[in-house]
């Protein structure tokens, strides 16, 4: 699947580097040297040297060697192929499309929703579930989606409940 890794900032230097707006949580994968990744525009490229300078990702590019060169490709999207169905390693890692359109249900069977979006915040994840009454949102923690069965498109959650009265 064809997946936004970035995209290419200002130009960096003279030799035609690039600053990059990282927009994946695998950047030592997506843009490690000899990775190809893809733009609408100009078709693949190739990373041919990589490294975080203040705290921003800077790649350079087979071919591009100029910042005239590089220039060219501000705000250019990246995109690299990934097989969101590969595994990682790490059974409670998942891709959120992989989470998106899965059903809902509670602890006693009884089906609460749909996933329609996974919020990314600080601390947590939260998922998106349509319900009848509305949209739900739960934090993507063991305690509150104890099984994720992505084969079968199926997460029983337990809903947080509100205690007590609101003044």
């Amino acid at each position: 699947m064809r997946l936004l890794v970035g995209r290419i900032g200002r130009a960096h230097g003279i030799l035609g580097e690039a600053t990059i707006e990282v927009r994946t949580d695998d950047p030592d994968i997506r843009f490690a040297v000899g990775a190809k990744v893809n733009t609408d525009k100009r078709g693949d490229l190739t990373i041919v040297s990589g490294r975080v300078h203040n705290g921003i990702l800077l790649l350079g590019f087979q071919g591009i060697t100029t910042r005239n060169q590089i220039e060219e490709f501000r705000n250019e999207m990246l995109y690299s192929d990934v097989d969101i169905n590969e595994s990682t390693g790490d059974d409670d890692e998942y891709h959120v499309l992989q989470l998106i359109g899965c059903t809902t249900y509670l602890e006693s069977g009884e089906k609460f929703g749909e996933v329609t979006d996974v919020i990314n915040l600080p601390g947590q994840d939260l998922l998106a579930i349509k319900t009848d009454e509305g949209e739900s949102l739960i934090p993507f923690v063991h305690q509150l989606v104890p099984e994720v069965d992505i084969k079968n498109k199926r997460i029983v959650v337990i809903p947080p409940t509100i205690t007590g009265e609101i003044k």
